[in-house]
Order: structure tokens, then sequence, then C-alpha cells
């Protein structure tokens, strides 16, 4: 049985994550700041339920406390949680406002991988996905045909560049993982008041291959569902 640990997955693109890989036969831990809501949708889908912030030592020890206790090891951990954070045009942009995207979207990451790297290594195949975003690319978002290249921030895009660099570097590191980042485009979740133009499926599609990829699959590699995405 694969154990899997999704951060942020009451809803979104965690929740249909959770979805497709329970269909898949996975064991699916489902990781919420909420217990509350966690409860209810780790219910709504068979997963079990792990209250977790990623933005809290204590939480995330706690989390890897628990999931040791019960299973022992944990094969694939998608690193889901993440927040669009202010809206506020650059000149505008305090160090407050870009701190507080990076404490979910870069220094979660770190968390979760510094307190769950021990179970990981107990996998024969051990797996990371991290959610990024074209956002995070500079080749994307400089691209006047792409419609990254129009929207304009300090906070959140800047964190899902740092995210493609701590991934590339998790993967020399990890050289037995398989880390990985990927882009779901732009899907229509709460992040962006349901605006984007693809559903959760859609979306979520890319999370889910590159979770369930095996020991010979890639690794450092930033990609999408149409294929690599530039750095």
């Amino acid at each position: 049985m694969t154990i899997t640990l999704i951060t942020g997955g009451n809803k979104g693109l965690g929740f249909e994550t959770a979805r497709a890989l329970l269909g898949a036969g996975h064991t699916v831990y489902l990781g919420a700041r909420d217990p509350g809501r966690g409860e209810a949708a780790a219910a709504a889908l068979g997963a079990r339920h792990l209250t977790l912030d990623v933005t809290d030592d204590t939480s995330v020890a706690a989390a890897a406390a628990l999931i040791e206790e019960r299973e022992g090891v944990l094969d694939v951990l998608v690193n889901n949680a993440g927040i669009a954070g202010s809206l506020s045009p650059p000149r505008d942009t305090r160090a407050d406002d870009v701190l507080r995207v990076y404490e979910t979207n870069v220094f979660g990451i770190v968390r979760m991988m510094h307190a769950f790297i021990p179970l990981l290594e107990r996998s024969t195949a051990p797996v990371v996905v991290n959610v990024g975003s074209g956002m995070g690319s500079l080749a994307v978002t400089t691209d006047p045909e792409r419609l990254e290249s129009t929207l304009v921030g300090i906070g959140y895009p800047s964190s899902k560049t740092a995210v493609n660099m701590i991934t590339s570097q998790y993967a020399k590191g990890l050289p037995r993982f398989r880390v990985n980042v990927v882009d779901p485009g732009y899907t229509a979740t709460d992040l962006n008041g349901h605006r984007g133009i693809q559903s959760v499926a859609e979306g979520a599609a890319i999370i889910v291959g590159m979770a369930t990829i095996g020991a010979d699959g890639p690794t450092g590699s930033f990609v999408a569902a149409s294929g690599p995405v530039a750095w």
C-alpha cells in the first residue's frame, strides 16, 4: 500500500488530488489546517484526516509523529498548501506581505521536508511533488504570449520561483528520491477567486501523474500537463 500525505487537502487541487490517488489505491492522509473542514473533507473522500498547519513547527512535528506511529513510512508527499497573499502592486508591497506568503508557500515546504525526510527515506521509492505555478517561471512571466506575463505582483510569483529552486536543490541532495515541481495551470480555485479556466480535475491531473511515478521517474523537473516548463 502506498502511503501518501497531501498538505492543504481539504479543498481545491488538494482535495481533487486526494480523490484521484485514493482511486489509484493509495492510503491518503489529508492534511488541513482547520480540523473541522479537514475531517469533513476526509470523511467525504474516505481519506484519513490529519490536522496540519505547515506554518507551525509543532503542528508539522506532531503530524510526522502520528504518521510514524500509524504507518512507519511515507511514500509520497504532495506539498500543495499555498496562499495567494496580498495582491497589492509592487510599489505598495511591504516586506511583511511577502513574508506571510513565504511562510506557507516556501518555508512550509522546508518544514515539511525536514520533518518527513526520515519517513520518506524508509520508502522503497520516495516521491515528493511540490505544487508550483507558471507564475514562478521567469521565462513564462516574460513571454508576452502568456497570460502570466500580464499579472504583476511580488509575493506569490517570487514564492513560486523559490519553490522551483528548492525543488532543484532537494532533488540533487536526495538522489534516491523523485522530487519535482508541477504547474497545474490556471485552475478555478479559492486561490484565484475561481477565475481560472480549468476545472480542478484538469489542474490536479499533473499532480496525480507526478505523484504516481516510479523509482525510475524524473527528478528535479518542472512540468505541466503539456510537458516541461521553462524555469
